[in-house]
């Protein structure tokens, strides 16, 4: 049976339908920030433009994209502590420890003590949120006493996503490789707290001797991979927050960035 074709002044009102649809769905596709600051996210959550920048700034900087920065913005301040005391931050970590882990199951190892996974330690295997949280998460710029203080009472408790892939990395015949920017005056400290954390078994714990201070961290760090490799190790994988613990060469087979807004290390 033929349609009945539409009455003239129906088209109008169909056209102004298609445009709703259509309309409706691109604006909902391109507004990436809400101007209600009572935005609502799919979770329910209320969301700030504050934080919808922070989110954002926090991508800039662990991607690398923010280049060298001193203190984090003052209005991230509540941001990054909730981050850092959130969920948010312990799946991030264990995303990055779950693709390393993959990663290393995939290898085969020579079997001669020769095949490492060299990390960093602070905010890579021991977590200094407990000092950040009482300094500003970073906002304030950075304050060597203090911190020193800090790490002498050798409380930094361990990242649970690092130690077990730590313990991972182990049970897959890797040897593992502490190389950390903190000074060889703070040996018999660090070691202290990284066996207080639960950490046992590395290889070497590599610190910085007085022909390495003043070095730029990418700058020392690489050094020592390359005395690693010249010594006949295999460097299979590298872990760090900072960029500059594993770019430079000799860098790892694969590096694996561990989240950290907090500071930024050159």
């Amino acid at each position: 049976m033929p349609s009945t074709p539409l009455p003239a002044a129906f088209l109008p009102f169909l056209l102004l339908l298609s445009c709703f649809a259509s309309c409706g769905s691109a604006k909902s596709i391109l507004r990436t920030l809400p101007d209600d600051p009572s935005f609502r996210l799919s979770t329910g959550r209320s969301r700030s433009p504050n934080n919808q920048y922070c989110d954002s700034w926090r991508l800039s900087v662990e991607t690398n994209n923010a280049g060298k920065w001193r203190t984090l913005p003052a209005k991230c301040i509540s941001y990054v502590g909730a981050y850092m005391n959130g969920e948010k931050y312990q799946s991030d970590s264990d995303v990055a420890a779950h693709d390393a882990l993959i990663f290393a199951k995939d290898l085969t190892l020579a079997g001669d003590g020769k095949d490492i996974w060299v990390f960093d330690v602070d905010e890579t295997v021991l977590s200094n949120a407990p000092y950040y949280a009482d300094n500003g998460w970073g906002s304030e710029s950075f304050n060597e006493t203090s911190f020193d203080d800090w790490v002498y009472q050798a409380k930094a408790p361990a990242l649970p996503s690092s130690i077990k892939l730590y313990n991972e990395l182990l049970g897959l015949g890797f040897q593992v490789v502490f190389l950390t920017g903190r000074t060889e005056i703070q040996r018999n400290i660090t070691e202290q707290n990284l066996l207080d954390a639960g950490y046992h078994s590395w290889e070497r714990l590599i610190l910085r001797g007085d022909s390495d201070i003043g070095k730029k961290a990418v700058t020392y760090k690489s050094g020592k991979r390359a005395e690693l490799e010249a010594e006949g190790y295999r460097i299979h994988g590298s872990s760090g927050d900072q960029w500059s613990d594993l770019l430079g060469l000799p860098m790892a087979a694969r590096s694996f960035k561990l989240p950290n807004p907090m500071y930024y290390i050159s």
